[in-house]
This record gives structure tokens, sequence and C-alpha cells, in this order.
């Protein structure tokens, strides 16, 4: 059943971190209260971009507690979900268009201790994942194209959080609605308003001179989205 009281997470993206202060930044973050953070993968071929791998993410997993989301944007992602999963990943999100078998590569995830997401593209429509939303334990819409920081939000992403929200209320599931691309002070409470809890942002937070700082201003925004939802 869906959660009586609605929890908005921001999570900061680490792949608009300065790379060369990483630790630092995620401890900037976790001192305002962050405590999950957003960990992109991509492999140069599904998405036209190369980021970060499990030895980054086994160190991350040293130096904090917080609840760390990879965001698969690979091609064959089966035979990652794995060894992401050990390296120390508390969820994991794929791609439909790269599972074949999307049933069976969720309760992988689920089955290797991580909880499962699946991702839908700008241009996936939300019908296509009925057939799974009873097994998710998150949706992530992208409101950006994937591969890139730093791009536009994509304003009929709300419509598609608002499907979930629907799909969800009906259904009495319990899956989180996170988003991704874009998210600042100008659209976070109307993504809020349109039924996501898990927002990440990227330049938002670590494009800011205080990072922290920076947590704490789009935390406060988002949350004045859940006075006017419904």
């Amino acid at each position: 059943m869906t959660d009586s009281v609605q929890m908005i997470e921001i999570l900061p993206s680490l792949l608009s971190a300065d790379f060369a202060r990483l630790g630092a930044h995620i401890a900037e973050v976790e001192a305002a209260g962050a405590t999950m953070l957003h960990f992109d993968v991509m492999d140069g071929h599904f998405v036209p971009n190369l980021t970060m791998g499990t030895p980054v993410l086994q160190s991350l997993r040293k130096i904090t507690r917080a609840h760390l989301d990879v965001h698969l944007m690979i091609t064959n992602p089966d035979d990652f979900v794995g060894i992401f999963a050990e390296a120390g990943a508390d969820s994991i999100s794929v791609h439909q268009e790269t599972c074949p078998h999307l049933d069976r590569t969720l309760r992988l995830i689920q089955t290797e201790g991580a909880q499962a997401g699946v991702v839908l593209n700008p241009s996936t429509p939300v019908a296509t994942l009925d057939e799974v939303l009873p097994i998710v334990d998150f949706v992530l819409v992208m409101s950006v194209n994937p591969g890139f920081g730093g791009q536009k939000f994509l304003p009929n992403s709300l419509q598609k959080i608002g499907q979930l929200a629907e799909r969800r209320a009906r259904l009495g599931l319990g899956f989180k609605i996170e988003v991704d691309g874009g998210i600042g002070a100008s659209n976070a409470a109307d993504v809020v308003r349109a039924g996501a809890e898990w927002l990440v942002a990227g330049n938002s937070v670590f494009g800011a001179s205080n990072p922290g700082d920076a947590f704490i201003a789009l935390r406060e925004t988002a949350q004045q989205g859940l006075q006017q939802h419904v």
C-alpha cells in the first residue's frame, strides 16, 4: 500500500561533483542532511558518454553510510547487476530498452539484495511498465534525455509522473517515483506536486559554491510542493 506520510528525498548526483573532491563533496551534502546519493553508470554505447564504475562505488561505500542509488545506463545490465550490488549499491535501476526480460532483471536485482527500479526515457510511455509495476521498488522518470548532465527539464515529464502516481494509487502499490534531469529551484515543487518523492539533483547542488547550502535550499523548495500535493 502507499505510504500515509510522503517523504521527500533529494539525491545529489555524483556525476556533477568535482571528481577531484568527491569525498569532500559527499561529506558536505551529508552534513546538510543528504541520506541518498545518485551514481550514474554510462557505457558509451546505450548512452553517448562514459562515467563511473565499480571501483569508484567500492571506494565510496567505505566513506559513506548514505543509500547509494545506482542508475545503469548500459547494455546487458544483467551481466553487471551482481557486481554493482556487491560493490555497495543499495538500489539499482535499469532501462527497459536494454532488458528483453525485464521481469527477470528486476527480480535479479532484488535477489542480489538491492531495491529494483526501472527507468522511463522521455519517449517511453508509462503504459509499457504496467506488467512490472507490482514488483518494482521504484520507477525513475528521466526528465532529460540520458547521457549528459546540465540539460534542461522537459515539461512533459510532469504528466508522466502524474500518470505513475495515478496508477500507484489506483492499484494500491508502494513504489517510489524518482525523477532525474534538470531539477532545480524552479521546478522541484512542481515535481513533488505531480507525485514524485525522490529528486535527483546534479548541477543545482554540486554546481553551487556551497553544495550543502544548495542541498538545504532545494529540499525546502521541494517540501513546499508537499503542501499542495493531493
